[in-house]
């Protein structure tokens, strides 16, 4: 049985939207596309290669599929460790649009949670979810994240899609590791741990 485990990279204040570059998600008027693209250094490519050679298959979002399928596939270099488990691993695509997908071992799938359920079951290993900010929220409201690997770095943007958004169920996390880069990026990795705990400063009366 594999685990789900969802990487992802995040503003202070919790936005996940465009990271990569101005025109990789738009939407919703969101003007600070590439915020994430300074801050890469050699400790964050080690932070990424190392969920990468855990992966055994990859689930991703329409619009991360398309951004992924769209540059990935140039990059040819063997020693990638990145495009070489990208281009070769099944991918998974969660899309009610896409009538067919082209990039190497794509499927799509319509019906998310039970059909994720059943990939769980079928596969070992670790099947990731990279970005993917619509599927996301679909997979935390339905408890099928087993690991978040998140790299949180030191802006804070004001608007956009955040990793927990509005009527995320309340989750308590356990930290697995976590470390910082030179650059100032917190990576961190983190379990779900049940309902989050609760206790006051208030002194008895």
């Amino acid at each position: 049985m594999a685990i789900l485990t969802m990487t992802t990279f995040v503003s202070l204040d919790g936005v996940m939207q465009a990271p990569g570059g101005p025109g990789e998600d738009t939407s919703g008027g969101f003007t600070h596309g590439g915020w994430f693209f300074p801050h890469v250094d050699a400790q964050f490519g080690e932070f990424i290669t190392g969920i990468f050679s855990r992966a055994t298959a990859f689930l991703l979002g329409r619009r991360t599929y398309e951004i992924f399928a769209g540059h990935w596939p140039r990059v040819t270099d063997p020693q990638d460790p990145v495009a070489t488990k990208l281009n070769a691993l099944p991918k998974y695509v969660a899309t009610r649009t896409l009538e067919r997908v082209e990039w190497n071992a794509s499927t799509i799938i319509r019906d998310v949670v039970p059909e994720v359920r059943a990939l769980k079951r079928k596969l070992d290993g670790e099947l990731q979810v990279h970005g993917s900010a619509g599927l996301a929220q679909t997979l935390l409201e339905h408890g099928l994240v087993d690991e978040f690997n998140v790299a949180t770095v030191p802006v804070v943007l004001g608007k956009g899609k955040r990793l927990f958004g509005t009527g995320t169920a309340p989750l308590g996390l356990e930290l697995k590791r976590a470390r910082t880069s030179a650059a100032g990026v917190v990576l961190a990795t983190y379990r779900p741990a049940g309902a989050p705990k609760v206790g006051s400063f208030e002194l008895a009366p």
